[in-house]
């Protein structure tokens, strides 16, 4: 099925039921669905090619997110842009991944004005939300007239739908082709995950950016006719707010909001007791953390392992897996990113490219119709990382004797120091153990006599303090004197990507940029 089927579905089922809401705002499905049409029907009738790509460039709106369905109702791709990044960032994809059209709202008008005079290929520009004075058409102006009928265009499901960056944390980001069947794929998995009665109401809460790769979360809810509230920013107090105004059900948030939302609920009291399923994912959490997580928002906290590459649906720890009678079943069940769900086929390997025994370490491969297409226009990359069907994805894991995946790190943040192997989650997560600290990175920096030493980076939580002796014994106790970091920097805040993962390559670059090579 073509992926704007998955909010379709919801359209004939529901379609004077609430489908978004955002402020005292809200858009019934036909309502909804008749903006996507007449947004298609224009699409089809400008001046972009049958080929062009489209973009939106906008904080959180539902409208923003209506574009993108119509452009997949256009038949055309969709190249996710972060909000947050600076427009030379989003300049440089647009001209990547040959966008010929961009929708944006007026918040962001001078971001929009500066990636049209770098991209001169962008032929449409259409603000969101208002005329500008005149200097750009309205959405309004643009679609008024249009059908609000559902256009007839023809597809494959090996048609490419969306072209995202990858996190670009180890270099310039490439660009994933997903399909209708790879998203396909990547909602099928999310529904199973997302267990829900026939009547049961569903809400779900939308804080992450819907225009870059959050939206993507919303199509089961809309699948099932369900309600998507979207707040502007991911803050605790809105987030915390729409929860119990609007008695959400599920939503996502990286570990890095998480955090800052446990440190504002402390000591306060909240009614979550609508949630069903709050996933973190996107980048490693605390298992201490996810424990107290448990104790604020209930039995509800769910694991989520996918990339770009692999989209959002590799693998799932729901709450049922994790918690048994209220309480966690083991610390490591909650390290867990869960099991591999049924749509796919994943194999631990090691150096010699075989299949290790299950509870050993190796290269998380991964097989069938959730992987991506390719590389856009880079097919030598595309060999590298697809090899025989095979998704190498760059991760390090392994399966325990019931089929539960375990990620022990990235490949290429991994530390040779004194000859041996030393993995930064085991260490991040041990520090993160302690209260006071917010957050963490473990990074090997240059040594003249281990070639790399470790270190950890740490951001402390709002308010509290803690010393680096205490931090590196905490560590020596828990895994002996190699992993134990040789120093601690403290920092005011990490760098992190617009998706909230930490960027390890700019925190590395800082010790090695006057050294040429890697020992």
């Amino acid at each position: 099925m073509a992926i704007i089927d998955f909010f379709d579905r919801g359209w004939d089922q529901n379609a004077s039921g609430t489908a978004f809401i955002m402020g005292e705002r809200s858009w019934t499905y036909q309502e909804a669905g008749e903006l996507t049409c007449q947004i298609a029907s224009a699409l089809l009738d400008t001046e972009v090619t049958s080929t062009g790509h489209a973009a939106v460039l906008s904080p959180n709106d539902p409208v923003a997110w209506l574009c993108v369905l119509g452009i997949w109702r256009a038949g055309r791709a969709w190249v996710p842009l972060h909000p947050g990044e600076p427009p030379s960032t989003s300049a440089g994809l647009i001209r990547q991944f040959d966008c010929e059209a961009l929708f944006f709202h007026s918040s962001m008008r001078s971001e929009a004005e500066e990636l049209c005079a770098s991209v001169p290929d962008l032929a449409l520009m259409i603000c969101i939300d208002s005329d500008l004075d005149g200097s750009y058409p309205s959405l309004a102006t643009w679609i008024h007239g249009r059908p609000v009928t559902r256009p007839a265009v023809p597809y494959s499901m090996d048609d490419v739908v969306m072209i995202s960056p990858t996190g670009g944390t180890t270099g310039l980001p490439k660009g994933v082709m997903n399909t209708h069947r790879t998203l396909a794929n990547t909602c099928a998995h999310l529904l199973m995950a997302f267990e829900y009665g026939h009547a049961e109401s569903i809400v779900n809460l939308a804080a992450a950016p819907l225009t870059h790769s959050a939206g993507i979360i919303t199509l089961p809810t809309t699948a099932r006719g369900g309600t998507v509230v979207i707040v502007p920013r991911a803050d605790p107090a809105s987030i915390v707010e729409a929860i119990e105004s609007h008695r959400v059900t599920d939503l996502f948030l990286p570990p890095t909001v998480i955090y800052r939302m446990l440190d504002w609920v402390a000591g306060r009291d909240f009614d979550f007791s609508s949630l069903r399923y709050f996933v973190h994912g996107a980048a490693p959490m605390s298992v201490e953390k996810v424990k107290r997580a448990i104790e604020v928002f209930g039995p509800v906290m769910m694991a989520a392992y996918g990339q770009t590459e692999a989209f959002a649906g590799v693998a799932f720890a729901r709450p049922d897996e994790r918690i048994r009678d209220g309480i966690p079943v083991s610390d490591s069940r909650l390290d867990s990113c869960g099991r591999p769900y049924p749509l796919i086929t994943v194999e631990i390997r090691g150096t010699d490219d075989k299949a290790v025994p299950r509870g050993e370490s190796g290269e998380i491969c991964v097989r069938g119709d959730l992987v991506m297409k390719g590389y856009y226009k880079q097919p030598d990359k595309t060999a590298e990382t697809i090899i025989d069907g095979w998704l190498r994805t760059g991760d390090v894991g392994h399966l325990d004797d019931e089929g539960y995946l375990y990620i022990t790190d990235r490949t290429k943040d991994m530390i040779i120091t004194g000859g041996f192997n030393v993995y930064p989650s085991e260490i991040e997560q041990v520090i993160w153990g302690h209260p006071s600290v917010g957050d963490c990175a473990v990074i090997g920096v240059p040594d003249p006599d281990w070639g790399e030493k470790v270190i950890a980076v740490v951001e402390l939580s709002p308010g509290r303090d803690v010393g680096e002796s205490e931090l590196i014994a905490l560590v020596k106790d828990a895994l002996g004197s190699v992993r134990t970091p040789k120093r601690i920097d403290f920092v005011d805040s990490l760098p992190r990507s617009g998706a909230g993962k930490v960027l390890k390559r700019s925190l590395r670059d800082n010790y090695w940029v006057d050294v040429d090579t890697r020992i």
